[in-house]
């Protein structure tokens, strides 16, 4: 139940998010919408149809779809507002991304997955949806910057297989994970903490 409170509240930030960044492209009321509920349901739908992982999770839970779209609109309405919340909003994220990763680490175990695919599905889970955004709105994916995001998910989902490998108590293994997750992420915004660049100019003629 807590990590279902924790996924509602998630993608309804998400949501908000998005909306903002459609906003900034100035796209029509439909594209806020669709732009909200592709990054706060596109994680989970690229996780299941790589898995073959069905229903998707929006065709079993059509509210969902309902709930984000509704975010984006209350979004668009008080836009002047949101300029104040911007802390708020990216802690909500972080928050979105510890709780998708864990949600996408349970879903490829119980089917059987191996590691490598767990911990993939998590990731993917945690990220995808902001990448959808990123390329609809015509950015460079935050996922592929050198902000610490991907690693955040990755390392998350690390420390929740290790829980449940040792066969930590359920609210143990969910929880602290998903703290560690979001302490290095607050740290990382904190102190502008980043991973390696790849730069490169060919220069020569």
């Amino acid at each position: 139940m807590m990590l279902l409170t924790f996924y509602l509240i998630a993608i309804t930030a998400e949501a908000m998010t998005a909306a903002l960044a459609a906003g900034r492209r100035d796209m029509d009321w439909v594209g806020v919408c669709v732009i909200a509920c592709i990054t706060a349901l596109g994680g989970g739908s690229v996780r299941d149809v790589l898995l073959g992982h069905y229903p998707l999770v929006w065709v079993q839970h059509p509210e969902y779809l309902w709930m984000t779209a509704g975010a984006a609109i209350f979004t668009a309405l008080t836009a002047r507002m949101m300029l104040h919340l911007h802390k708020l909003f990216l802690a909500l994220d972080a928050l979105g991304l510890v709780t998708f990763t864990v949600l996408g680490c349970q879903i490829a175990m119980e089917m059987e997955m191996p590691i490598t695919i767990v911990l993939l599905s998590g990731m993917l889970t945690g990220c995808a949806g902001g990448v959808l955004r990123d390329i609809l709105c015509n950015d460079i994916p935050l996922l592929f910057r050198k902000e610490m995001y991907a690693s955040v998910s990755m390392v998350t989902g690390g420390l929740y297989m290790l829980a449940i490998h040792y066969q930590l108590p359920e609210l143990v293994s969910m929880l602290g994970p998903m703290g560690i997750g979001l302490a290095l992420r607050f740290l990382a915004l904190r102190f502008n903490w980043q991973m390696p660049q790849f730069v490169y100019r060919d220069d020569w003629k």
